[in-house]
């Protein structure tokens, strides 16, 4: 049977040689050694995965770049014939400054990668250590010009700000020195103090200041500013693309997560949506690699999606885009407009000044998009 519908592939890599302060993904330090079965593994569920074809394929973590090369080249390979991945789609790869090299990113671009994504977040070599990143200022500065050297199409440099304690300074300076590299996509994110965490327990305990939210929304309007006035398009509340021959060179993977379109996750903890349903697989990399070698299932936590709830995070996901939702396109997708199912949301949020809607379009406004959490629950 030929596939017939098109999904975003993300691939997860959970295993890091040491987990970061702030980090509450699914990620595992010192199991490096489950590496080369893990791969086995990803490919064992691959073969039982939906007949879909993909359409971009990313590789996410944890530190993908821990794969060997040659791991990663057959993984990729197998990936791009199961799932019918087309000449010249999308293909990324998350990466850790320190964790690669030029003849690494060569291998990984001969293997089918043409978008790298830098972990970098910071210039400071003290908010380096607070974040409890392992690598320095300078082995970022090497892994850019290596990407450069090995031909990737776009490098995106990962940025935080609002660290406790941080300046709007010094939050300048990383994004000027980020800036002085000529990434083609720059996404900054808003340090999160999740439970459980060691940098939210410091900061619960009284040993840090906590983040000052009035501080990361002035770093955040001067980015804007600084970005605009540097030539990136700020296509997403995060995001930031450079304009390249074709047009700004968007991420196309996490397109689809915006457009609330079918993603197809495999590995530890990867997540899925597709054919109306949602599920998770089990999180561990040592049952998720148990379960598949004895031929079991490794998806969890299946739920069927109800049609008013893919309508309300439809709008909460397209929102981020700072094109807005298209009423045409809700209408297409779903059969109603957007005044038909959401009209007193709509004009409740433009009353408070945080959206803006001219019967055709919604989108946030600059308020609205540092307050973006206010607005979305409003649909869910």
């Amino acid at each position: 049977m030929m596939p017939c519908e098109t999904v975003a592939l993300y691939v997860h890599i959970p295993f890091c040689r040491s987990r970061c302060h702030y980090c509450a993904f699914n990620t595992y330090a010192g199991l490096e050694s489950l590496i080369p079965a893990y791969g086995e593994a990803l490919m064992a569920e691959a073969r039982s995965a939906p007949e879909v074809r993909a359409r971009t394929l990313y590789l996410g973590g944890g530190t993908p770049s821990l794969l060997p090369a040659e791991l990663l080249a057959r993984l990729l390979d197998f990936l791009r014939g199961r799932f019918g991945l087309p000449e010249g789609a999308e293909v990324t790869l998350e990466a850790n400054p320190g964790t690669v090299d030029e003849t690494y990113l060569w291998a990984a671009r001969a293997a089918g990668v043409n978008r790298l994504s830098l972990g970098v977040q910071s210039v400071h070599e003290d908010e380096l250590r607070l974040l409890g990143r392992r690598h320095t200022w300078s082995e970022a500065v090497a892994a850019v010009r290596a990407a450069r050297a090995a031909g990737m199409d776009v490098v995106n440099l990962d940025l935080i700000y609002g660290l406790p304690g941080q300046t709007l300074a010094r939050w300048q300076e990383t994004l000027e020195a980020a800036l002085a590299l000529e990434p083609d996509h720059l996404s900054l994110y808003a340090l999160t103090l999740e439970e459980g965490t060691p940098l939210e327990q410091r900061v619960a305990c009284g040993e840090l200041p906590p983040p000052d939210d009035d501080l990361a929304a002035e770093m955040y309007e001067w980015a804007e500013e600084h970005l605009e006035r540097a030539g990136f398009v700020h296509y997403e509340i995060s995001n930031w693309a450079q304009i390249g021959p074709e047009g700004p060179r968007v991420c196309q993977h996490n397109l689809v997560y915006w457009h609330n379109e079918p993603y197809l996750g495999l590995g530890a903890g990867a997540a899925s949506w597709w054919g109306g349903r949602r599920w998770n697989n089990v999180r561990h990399p040592e049952e998720y690699i148990r379960r598949l070698t004895a031929g079991g299932l490794v998806a969890e936590n299946v739920e069927e999606i109800p049609l008013r709830l893919e309508m309300g995070e439809t709008m909460m996901m397209g929102l981020r885009l700072l094109e807005g939702v298209d009423d045409a396109r809700f209408r297409a997708r779903f059969g109603r407009g957007l005044a038909g199912v959401f009209g007193a949301e709509l004009a409740h949020l433009a009353e408070q000044g945080l959206m803006e809607w001219d019967g055709q379009t919604a989108r946030l406004t600059p308020r609205g998009r540092l307050l973006g959490n206010r607005v979305f629950v409003e649909f869910l």
